[in-house]
């Protein structure tokens, strides 16, 4: 699903108080000794991304078909500001091992959208979760700053350095040993205009936004967390969670719900982008 402009849901407020938390060259081999050439590599394909939108716009994704089977896409948003150091250096986890840890268990697909700023205090993490073929690491940013005016408070990033917040978010996550970043963006808060969309449209990135909201943002019942996923999933569904223990504790026990509920009633679970290949086919 293509829109132009959408804002983030009011269950977004995490993003504001999150806000307040705070190949190298080698010698060339002499010609005799080099080896014989070998077959060339099959080029590895390139994620599914939707074609721009209208005037060349940063097309933005919401859910996918709903006649495309049952579906659905859990995502993680590993929120963690630019200023946010001193927070963490002090104890506050911004992490969630154990939710990663049961999503391995349970076996489901998922993708993180992370800022680079997570990525740099949790390299080890990031590294592994990028590494893990049922996990797919997209991009939230690197400082979760806002992309747009009046975003539940968050900081707002200048225009002219969007561009360049995306791409230093992809650096820290090549630093931190992420092997194949997805070339798909979440703004922070939800939260972005025509402004921010034609900012980003030189990145190449599809904005992945979601339909159900999972209502994690530090919640204290996991119940009630469960309940409002079950209630809003529908084939093709994005739901947007979070992975940041001090700002989201009870995910981890709501998706030990969520999870076999689903399965129960015939959803098949799936990174974003199977849906965005769907959705690209069927345009």
């Amino acid at each position: 699903m293509i829109t132009l402009v959408r804002r983030g849901t009011a269950a977004c407020a995490l993003s504001a108080a999150l806000a307040s938390l705070a190949a190298c060259g080698t010698a060339q081999t002499p010609r005799a000794a080099r080896p014989a050439p070998s077959a060339p590599a099959t080029a590895p394909s390139r994620p599914p991304t939707l074609a721009p939108g209208p005037a060349g716009l940063t097309p933005v994704f919401e859910n996918g078909p709903r006649t495309h089977g049952r579906t659905v896409a859990l995502t993680f948003d590993a929120d963690m500001t630019a200023g946010q150091g001193p927070r963490a250096a002090a104890g506050e986890r911004f992490d969630n091992p154990r939710l990663i840890a049961t999503l391995r268990a349970l076996k489901v697909p998922a993708t993180v959208f992370m800022t680079g700023r997570w990525a740099e205090q949790y390299p080890a993490q990031a590294r592994s979760i990028g590494q893990d073929p049922l996990f797919e690491v997209a991009n939230h940013s690197y400082s979760h700053y806002a992309f747009a005016d009046d975003c539940y408070g968050l900081p707002t990033v200048s225009e002219n350095r969007m561009r360049a917040d995306v791409e230093r978010a992809y650096a820290a996550f090549r630093k931190a040993g992420v092997p194949e970043p997805m070339p798909y963006f979440r703004f922070p808060g939800g939260c972005y205009d025509r402004r921010a969309l034609k900012a980003l449209t030189p990145t190449d990135v599809t904005a992945v936004q979601w339909d159900v909201v999972s209502g994690d943002a530090f919640a204290t019942d996991a119940d009630a967390v469960a309940r409002q996923v079950l209630e809003g999933v529908r084939p093709g569904s994005v739901v947007v969670m979070h992975c940041t223990r001090s700002a989201a504790p009870t995910t981890e026990r709501a998706v030990r719900t969520i999870v076999p509920e689903l399965r129960r009633q015939g959803f098949r679970f799936v990174k974003v982008s199977e849906l965005i290949g769907a959705a690209a086919v069927r345009r």
